[in-house]
């Protein structure tokens, strides 16, 4: 029985899922979430729920949900702790209980959907592909063998997920999302592709992005900068992917501060650097941080820097030194780092 089949047949035996994103959903969760909730009602289940945690903050992605309209509940940790028997627990886009969600460790998942790399894996039922580009591409190969009536908006959502996860097909795309858009074009609203493409951007995202141009450091084709404090956490991808265009850069980092943690954001196209090994390597001792070879990310909860001085400045001098210094260490960088300027 292919594995589509498979989890149509656990679906089949049950009532209710909960579909769980990981922290601050991006189009390739929530699309994959869209998806699946489709499959279970194919199966006749008769509720299902997509939870997140954290911010829809991305001007695409708050695109996205509106013109989609997907309909999402804030997460609670009792929706998962009082599950009742029929009642399936799914994530999608990620795959452990509390790491990138905020499910309590060591909670029974039901199904887990997902590329990103990941060790101890525990579900009933698990597809996990490192190899493909994006979870949007797995589910739609499940609408596809399924037969699922695909409708503009689900087509629409799985398409422009897969485009966002791959950079248009630049970032880690194989045959496998090509043949999914393929299918997924003739069903898709062009035009709502296009409004979500294009959104609006914030000022405080245009400031944050402003901000890491200004404060970017390099040494050799690695450059490592930081937006400050800023409220658009979303902005982080945004200014390392800006950045890691120019010219001589391989390796981007940046990071910045977001209410009580700090968040690192790394690309790397270049193939002798694997950007996940390097985040979670530099900060495992202190938080969390990981990702595919070209594309990676991390948090840090403030804890002693905050406890240690309450003058925003001189914290924010503290996290670059000490942020920096681990990334330079880890990279392995000779001599000092050249830069437009110093904080």
């Amino acid at each position: 029985m292919s594995r589509p089949h498979q989890l149509l047949e656990l679906l089949g035996e049950n009532s209710e899922i909960n579909i769980v994103c990981h922290n601050n959903p991006d189009p390739d969760c929530l699309a994959s979430a869209l998806a699946l909730g489709r499959i279970s009602a194919a199966a006749d289940i008769d509720e299902h729920h997509i939870y997140y945690s954290g911010d829809i903050s991305h001007q695409q992605n708050r695109t996205f949900v509106n013109l989609l309209d997907i309909d999402l509940k804030p997460f609670e940790v009792t929706m998962v702790t009082d599950l009742q028997p029929g009642s399936l627990l799914a994530f999608v886009d990620h795959s452990v209980p509390g790491r990138n969600n905020q499910v309590p460790p060591d909670t029974p998942v039901d199904i887990v959907i997902d590329h990103h790399p990941a060790e101890d894996i525990n579900a009933r039922f698990v597809d996990h592909r490192i190899e493909v580009g994006a979870a949007a591409t797995i589910l739609t190969e499940y609408v596809r063998v399924l037969d699922i009536d695909i409708d503009a908006e689900l087509a629409t959502a799985l398409l422009f997920a897969i485009r966002s996860d791959t950079l248009d097909f630049l970032r880690g795309a194989t045959s496998a999302e090509y043949d999914a858009a393929g299918y997924l074009h003739d069903h898709a609203d062009q035009d709502m592709v296009r409004q979500i493409s294009s959104p609006s951007v914030t000022g405080g995202t245009i400031d944050a992005i402003s901000t890491a141009i200004n404060n970017r450091w390099t040494s050799g084709s690695v450059l490592i900068s930081h937006v400050g404090r800023t409220t658009e956490r979303d902005s982080l991808p945004q200014a390392v992917d800006y950045l890691v265009r120019l010219e001589g850069v391989e390796t981007a980092i940046v990071f910045g501060l977001v209410d009580d943690s700090i968040h690192i954001c790394a690309r790397s196209p270049d193939p002798r650097v694997h950007a996940g090994d390097i985040l979670h390597e530099a900060f495992k001792d202190v938080g969390s941080g990981g990702g595919h070879h070209d594309s990676a990310g991390g948090e840090i909860t403030l804890g002693i820097f905050a406890d240690y001085t309450s003058n925003d400045e001189q914290l924010l001098s503290m996290v670059e030194q000490v942020i920096t210094a681990r990334l330079v260490a880890e990279l392995n960088l000779p001599g000092e780092m050249e830069g437009s300027k110093s904080v």
